[in-house]
This record gives C-alpha cells, structure tokens and sequence, in this order.
C-alpha cells in the first residue's frame, strides 16, 4: 500500500496529489463557515471605525469575494507545491507551458484580491450614502457614488499593472519611463476626457446641481439622472436622454429650475383700441383682485404701453416652488378668471375681430 501512494505520476507522486486534492475539497466545503468567520473579524473592525455599520449588509456584500479568494488561493498555493510534469512542458511561440500555467494562476488570484477590494468599496460607499440619507443631503449622496466610481477605476488601473508585473514580469517603473514622451501625447490626444474629468471634481465640490434637479443648459431642459466621470446624463421634457460633457456643464450659464424660490407667470394682453379706459382701468383692478389668492405670493398687473394697435397689460404673478402640474392647475385657473372678467366687461382683444368697409363711388349703371 506503502509502494501504491509513492508511485510517480506525471513527476509527482500519488500522495502529493492526495494532499492537493483533500486540501482544495477540504476549502471549498468549508469556504462558507470560513468566509463568515472572516467576515465577521473584518466587520468587528470596521464597527469600531464607524459606528452603525449593519452586519448583514457587510456579510453579503463581501462573502462571495471572500469565498472566491479563498478557493483561488488555496488552490494555486497548493498546485504550486507539485512539481511540474515534464511531460507536459512544452513551447507555445517560444514560451513555456509552465510560464503560461503560472502567469494564469497569478492573474486569477490578482482578480479574485481585486474583486474583493471592489465589493469593500461598495460597502463603505454603502455606509456614507447611509449616512448622507440620514442627513437629508443629497448633493453628498451623489458625491459617494462619483468616488465610488472614482476608487473603482483606480483599483482596477492597480489590477493591471499588478498582472502586468508579477504575470509577465514586465518592470512596471521602466515600462513608465519609457512611456513619458508616449504619455505626453495621449495626454494630449485626451486633453477633452482630462478636462471633463476635472469639471466632475469641480461639479461635485461647487455643487451647482446634484443628480435630480431640474436644468435649463445650453437650450436643454430637463432632470439630471447621473452625474459621471466625464459627463452628465439629462433626461429632458420630451423624456430623451442627453449626455453633456462636463466640461460643458461648468463653462455654460446653468439654471438650476430646483433651487429657485418662486415660479413665474406671466400673461400679455393686447386689448382693443376700442375698449374704454374706464372699463380698462376696472379690468386692471379686477386683475389684481383675481391675484390675490393663497397659492399666489406676489403679483403686478399695469398697463405697460399704448400702441397703434392696442392696449398693452402686462400680468406677471409668482407662487412658490411649486410641481410641474400644481403650476398649470394655478395658471389654468387665473386664465379662465381672466376670461371670464373679459367676457363680463365686454373687453375684445386686439384683431380679433376686423370690419370690412368699401368706400368709393359705385359702378354706373348700364341698361
């Protein structure tokens, strides 16, 4: 029996193989008790930094990487330790089956590590939009999600030249030596992305407008989803979806329709030239008094100009920061006011109606 585990296969013997074996089945029908053994440490530590930390959110996010990384790891460490066939090392172009099989398992674990930071990330973005809920603040809740994004390129920028470096052995501090003047022209060449990535700090340190306010830029008009790394997503009134570099977005005159105090009405009549001005300065009066009413905070209705062709009334009215649809019932109402107060003092707007008048001497008449 003592002969059957030490027979050679492959340039290992069957008891090594056993070992490998056991050991990746022992981690991956453990995988589960160790993954929440080890995330119940790390979540030990991070309740200390920041305090109302929910367990079961921790848990689900970071056990599955965990449970990966573990297998990964245990795994290639356990290969490692079985000597490479002979007869299964060959040349691909020049390269080693062995070079290919470990520059695999490095990347593998380099991703699975990489992932794992990730899914961390998530989390402790998971618990500053918590907290910027709690306040209320919303403008810092998008801030989160930008550095999220921002930490997440960052990581997976570090991913590639850490597999760049230990998979294929490339000198990452020559390899960035050497692309200076290389580097120097994609700058160049990305001059516009540099740009709108810097306008995205700016956005998200000014705070101009945050994600779900309503916009009036560059002739759009429309409720900002999504604040990126390089651009603004509008949704406008018609419901399309636009995409605004954000560079655009900060050199431009910017209306943020949210954070106004009031909304705006305005009305321009242009009354007949035949209409008195005793029942015009009653309409005006009567105007004011329509105005006055609790959803309408401030008013002004005067007679603006006296034309060739008619009386010019400017209307101007303002209520609160009020939704779309309670603005047009408010300006519905004082609309049909209006016309009703028109009609009683039998006030006709300017060209509404023209008479038609021949003047001259008729034709002769011919027997």
């Amino acid at each position: 029996m003592h002969d059957f585990w030490n027979q050679v296969i492959f340039s290992n013997p069957l008891k090594k193989y056993l070992i490998v074996v056991s050991t990746i089945l022992l981690v991956v029908i453990l995988k589960r008790y160790l993954s929440l053994l080890i995330a119940g440490f790390l979540f030990r530590i991070v309740r200390r930094v920041s305090a109302g930390v929910d367990q079961p959110s921790f848990v689900s996010l970071i056990k599955g990487p965990i449970q990966t990384f573990l297998v990964v790891f245990i795994s290639a460490s356990s290969i490692e330790k079985l000597h490479f066939p002979e007869e299964l090392d060959f040349d691909i172009y020049e390269v080693s089956s062995r070079t290919i099989v470990r520059a695999i398992a490095i990347i593998i674990i380099i991703i699975g590590f990489i992932w794992l930071l990730l899914r961390t990330i998530d989390f402790i973005a998971l618990i500053l939009q918590r907290k910027a809920n709690a306040a209320g603040d919303l403008r810092d809740n998008q801030l989160v999600v930008f550095f999220r994004d921002f930490m997440k390129v960052i990581l997976g920028i570090i991913g590639i030249m850490m597999i760049l470096s230990m998979a294929f052995g490339w000198q990452i501090n020559s390899l960035l030596g050497s692309l200076g003047i290389a580097g120097a022209a994609l700058a160049l060449a990305a001059k516009e992305s540099i740009e709108n990535l810097i306008a995205s700090f700016i956005i998200f340190f000014d705070k101009p407008f945050t994600a779900g306010d309503v916009l009036n830029v560059n002739n759009i008009s429309g409720t900002v989803e999504r604040i990126g790394l390089r651009s603004t997503r509008i949704r406008t009134d018609q419901k399309t979806y636009v995409t605004v570099p954000n560079k655009q977005m900060v050199d431009s005159i910017v209306d943020n329709l949210t954070l106004r105090t009031q909304r705006k009405a305005e009305i321009r009549l242009q009354v007949s030239l035949s209409t008195p001005s005793a029942n015009l300065d009653r309409f005006v009066e009567a105007v004011r008094l329509i105005l006055k009413k609790d959803r309408i905070q401030s008013s002004s209705v005067f007679l603006n100009d006296i034309s060739a062709t008619a009386f010019l009334v400017n209307v101007d009215y303002f209520t609160a920061p009020v939704s779309q649809a309670e603005f047009n019932d408010i300006k519905q109402q004082v609309n049909l006011e209006i016309l009703r107060l028109m009609e009683r003092l039998s006030i006709e707007i300017a060209g509404a109606s023209s008479d038609v008048r021949l003047t001259g001497n008729p034709p002769p008449q011919t027997n």
